[in-house]
């Protein structure tokens, strides 16, 4: 369990540093996929990488780090 705590706040952090990257207060989703194989390579066994991205960009939201503009736009809050 504590393994999957730690993949679980890997992948948060290493979204975040993905968005972190992209310069200025807006960003959209395709912006975010330009990690993708960055992603990839970290976790190999994870075949659904954009999957997971939109979750970890879900959980920034909820936790009040972005926000949701439109369909795959976004504004940075607390970065």
């Amino acid at each position: 369990m504590q393994n999957r705590t730690l993949e679980t706040r890997g992948w948060l952090i290493e979204v975040m540093n993905c968005v972190d990257k992209i310069q200025g207060h807006t960003f959209t989703l395709d912006q975010v996929y330009e990690c993708e194989q960055w992603l990839k390579i970290l976790h190999p066994e994870n075949n659904n990488v954009r999957a997971k991205i939109r979750q970890q960009l879900q959980i920034m939201r909820d936790k009040g780090l972005i926000e949701f503009v439109s369909r795959g736009k976004y504004k940075k809050i607390m970065l």
